[in-house]
């Protein structure tokens, strides 16, 4: 939500303020260019996450942004943000996984592959890392053209949804915004099965 408002329904200065983390996450600020990739990607994308925290900077954040960039929460597919967390935790994911050639995104992606062969039989079709921001989407979208896969996790901060995005609309493949569950599940915070 703050990279989307950042001089658009937010000053810079507060968005600086409330987003330090965003660095961290692959926007430095400001990034008009990203910001607007990140809102087309919002338009193009076939369900999008959304927090349940009624906090400012999430849910009080959600409608202003949607109206600046004129879209409807109507006509979008919503789920929670931290759906990558549920499927895991009702089982839901270690049910998806087998069976599909997975490729995996994102500066953990050579750890989280190494995880999920040691904690279940699926497999891995690629690896792509690291993921350095925005400026990287163009060169992640070229690997991951040229590899055979059924699904994308991509862990890469905010740039993984615009590479989610555009895996489904110019690849035409599922992709899932795998966020720090990756880390988790690398860090065995979180084990894969359950």
């Amino acid at each position: 939500m703050l990279a989307l408002a950042h001089d658009t329904v937010l000053p810079l200065e507060e968005v600086r303020q409330k987003g330090r983390f965003l660095s961290t996450a692959g926007m430095q600020l400001p990034d008009p260019q990203a910001r607007d990739m990140l809102a087309d990607s919002l338009r193009m994308a076939g369900i999008i996450g959304i927090p349940h925290s009624r906090l400012p900077t999430f849910q009080g954040l959600l409608f202003p942004v949607l109206r600046y960039y004129g879209l409807s929460y109507r006509s979008l597919t919503l789920t929670t943000s931290t759906m990558n967390y549920a499927l895991h935790e009702h089982g839901l994911l270690q049910q998806l996984l087998p069976g599909k050639r997975l490729l995996l995104i994102g500066n953990r992606a050579p750890e989280l592959a190494n995880t999920l062969l040691a904690s279940a039989s699926l497999t891995i079709a690629g690896v792509i890392s690291p993921v350095r921001g925005f400026s990287d989407i163009p060169r992640v979208m070229q690997e991951a053209a040229i590899c055979e896969f059924d699904l994308a996790l991509v862990a890469s901060g905010i740039p993984a949804v615009v590479i989610c995005e555009r895996i489904a609309s110019q690849l035409g493949k599922v992709a899932l915004d795998f966020g720090h569950l990756a880390d988790k599940l690398v860090s065995g915070e979180i084990p894969y099965a359950r």
